[in-house]
């Protein structure tokens, strides 16, 4: 469990100094879902730059400047990888013969070595199973829609992934783990976490006048980019796939599994798991999917606490 986080300031209305208060906000809250390392990608001289330490978030000694607009951030919770070997730690950089780019991956990855061996792809010292998503999209050469839509539909595990060009351009690849957006229309900022608990709880330390938020959504199986202008673009990949890897033992693609209807005492229950969810490892989007498929508030508890249905 990681968190990805970050900001674009679409109109360079903010200093580097505010900039820097809020992104430190949001690394601090950020420390929810990993303290291990913390890492940023940001753009700065028309240069793509990456710089991440084996800390906890509050403890970065970074400062964003003033024509910086993206900066693409991520903490940790090791899973693979040793956090203190810093090339292990998000973001990671993504070099083609088109330019260079910065990946960050929130979720576990299952296939990155058999992947790696079907492919030829090059092998790296990087033991991080994320590090896998770069290599696809080198393999591409490009970075574009293309390129992520062939890289999610063969990565198997769980994952939302945010890659950073040095074109101008964030991407959120959006699998079954949580990721939260705004967008502040008064001043052209738009702000992200994995969670928008954590978005939130960054949006009461930050003390500027950002005006009135609209979220924006971000669906599993969808591919959105943001150009440096604030423009949003979307695509689709195919996700089919994601929860029969993630959950092989539910059985989703069973031409058996029906949907039950819920009690009023069931669906109070199923908002009380969604409450809890994420610390076990699932998102709330994880609870109504599963629920949608058929399975009780009482069966979802089971998997929570026992591992099983």
């Amino acid at each position: 469990m990681c968190c990805l986080f970050g900001l674009i300031d679409t109109e360079l209305r903010f200093t580097g100094k505010e900039k820097s208060k809020m992104f430190h906000a949001l690394a601090s809250a950020s420390e929810a879902r990993g303290t291990d390392a913390t890492g940023v990608a940001y753009d700065y001289s028309r240069t793509l730059h990456i710089y991440k330490r084996p800390i906890p978030g509050h403890k970065l000694n970074f400062y964003l400047r003033n024509d910086t607009r993206f900066a693409m951030g991520h903490t940790r919770m090791t899973t693979q990888g040793i956090a203190r070997r810093n090339y292990n730690n998000h973001p990671f950089r993504g070099i083609m013969q088109a330019g260079t780019f910065a990946l960050a991956h929130n979720g576990v990855l299952d296939n990155d070595f058999s992947l790696r061996k079907s492919l030829h792809l090059p092998r790296t010292r990087i033991e991080t199973d994320s590090y896998i998503a770069v290599q696809l999209i080198e393999q591409k050469g490009i970075l574009n829609f293309d390129s992520l839509r062939y890289m999610a539909e063969l990565l198997e595990g769980s994952f939302t992934i945010t890659v950073l060009g040095d074109d101008g351009n964030l991407y959120i690849v959006k699998g079954d783990n949580p990721f939260c957006l705004y967008f502040f229309p008064d001043c052209g900022l738009y702000l992200y976490a994995s969670t928008e608990d954590i978005l939130c709880q960054a949006l009461r330390k930050i003390q500027a006048p950002l005006g009135k938020s609209r979220k924006i959504p971000v669906r599993c199986g969808e591919i959105l980019r943001i150009n440096q202008t604030g423009r949003l673009d979307r695509e689709t990949f195919d996700d089919s796939k994601l929860f029969r890897c993630r959950y092989p033992r539910l059985l989703m693609d069973d031409p058996y599994c029906r949907s039950f209807p819920h009690t009023a005492e069931g669906q109070t229950h199923l908002d009380e798991l969604k409450t809890v969810a994420l610390a076990f490892g699932y998102s709330p989007e994880d609870v109504d999917l599963l629920a949608a498929q058929g399975f009780t508030a009482d069966e979802l508890e089971d998997l929570f606490y026992c591992g099983e249905i």
